[in-house]
């Protein structure tokens, strides 16, 4: 007998068949198969560069858009990223972890681009028919959705990158830093708009289990309103590493305090930052780039109501993997459903005041902690 705690749906297909699944669904057990056919939605990935160099195993192209393609050859992944590929085997590739939703029925990643095709070989080999794109002008022409991805990089190529999909209009990602300067964010989203083409951003902190709850909370009004925020980064901090992954708590500020911030102040000591944001209309929120930790969660939020104190991390039970793997999950589906609805998730002015936010702090420290005006950057 088939245990409905561990059951997956393919277990479900191969035990009773697809008739046999038509009459469960008939019964009300499962939902019943669709027979109409599905548009599978070709997805172009794009890897953008640090400086100028190549990111040869970006993981925001790697692991981040994997959750579009249904194939993944364990063996080659194994070859080109034996770090990574328990963690695939255990969790991001595993059946029993989809969330009941994995693998998405209607998408299909086609081509991969990067601006060295060498480095785009071994991408082709774990997910099993990627095509190496020559051109992005070629690539748009042949897909229907644009996932473009950075770890590391500061944006300075994100424009060119997105501008051939966008001027098709084709829905698109946009990885954090978007445009790397408020100027950049800026053309990115107005190009965008002009063209008529719906665009997201956001960073991982945006999509954590726990950030759901307390957004869940914060509706609910039954805590009363938001008092404080302190949004940190389990990392060492330095300036040019602020530059980067200082939007990840920015990112959760903004989630879930939302736009119309006033002024930013930030203060270094040693290998950790703080910044102090205010809203004109709202209490203020902290970040923390440098917190401690016993052990490995990348970030830890507090988000303190007038009536409850709550606190998250990205993991799940305790487990950082899981809740990592339910990260980037749900920003794929966050994004899929942008294209699937036409509606985007992510406001235009969040994304660029999360820009804003990261250079205000920036001119904030070369300026003795003054608080400086986000219309200042802007």
């Amino acid at each position: 007998m088939l245990d409905p705690t561990t059951t997956t749906r393919r277990d479900l297909l191969k035990a009773v068949g697809t008739a046999g699944l038509v009459s469960l669904a008939a019964a009300g057990s499962v939902k019943a198969v669709e027979t109409a056919p599905r548009k599978t939605y070709r997805v172009g990935v794009i890897s953008a560069s640090i400086r100028g160099m190549p990111q040869p195993r970006n993981g925001h192209t790697w692991l981040f858009a994997q959750y579009f393609h249904p194939e993944f050859n364990f063996d080659a992944y194994k070859k080109h990223n034996p770090q990574g590929f328990p963690s695939h085997v255990k969790y991001y590739r595993n059946p029993k972890y989809n969330f009941g939703e994995l693998p998405f029925p209607d998408t299909r990643i086609t081509h991969y681009y990067d601006a060295d095709p060498a480095v785009a070989t071994a991408f082709t080999e774990v997910f099993p028919g990627v095509q190496v794109a020559k051109s992005l002008e070629e690539m748009v022409q042949e897909v229907d959705v644009i996932w473009m991805g950075d770890a590391s990089g500061h944006g300075e190529d994100h424009f060119d990158l997105v501008a051939p999909g966008l001027a098709r209009g084709l829905p698109t990602f946009c990885d954090k830093p978007i445009g790397g300067t408020v100027a950049g964010t800026r053309k990115i989203l107005e190009f965008a708009r002009e063209h008529k083409a719906l665009i997201m951003s956001s960073s991982l902190f945006r999509h954590d289990w726990g950030i759901e709850a307390a957004l869940r909370m914060r509706d609910s009004e039954e805590f009363g309103p938001i008092e404080f925020v302190t949004a940190t980064l389990h990392s060492r901090y330095s300036l040019n590493g602020w530059m980067i992954y200082g939007q990840h708590p920015a990112w959760s500020a903004m989630t879930l305090m939302g736009a119309g911030v006033d002024a930013v102040s930030m203060y270094e000591y040693k290998d950790t930052c703080h910044a102090l944001i205010t809203w004109p209309d709202r209490f203020p929120a902290h970040l923390w780039f440098g917190e401690p930790y016993e052990k490995f969660e990348y970030c830890r939020t507090e988000v303190h109501f007038k009536k409850k104190r709550y606190e998250y991390t990205p993991s799940i039970a305790g487990d950082f993997s899981y809740g990592h793997h339910y990260q980037m999950f749900r920003m794929a589906a966050v994004f899929r459903q942008m294209f699937l609805t036409g509606k985007e998730p992510v406001p235009h002015q969040e994304i660029l005041e999360v820009t804003a936010i990261v250079h205000a702090a920036a001119k904030s420290l070369a300026e003795k902690s003054r608080l400086v005006k986000l219309a200042e950057v802007m």
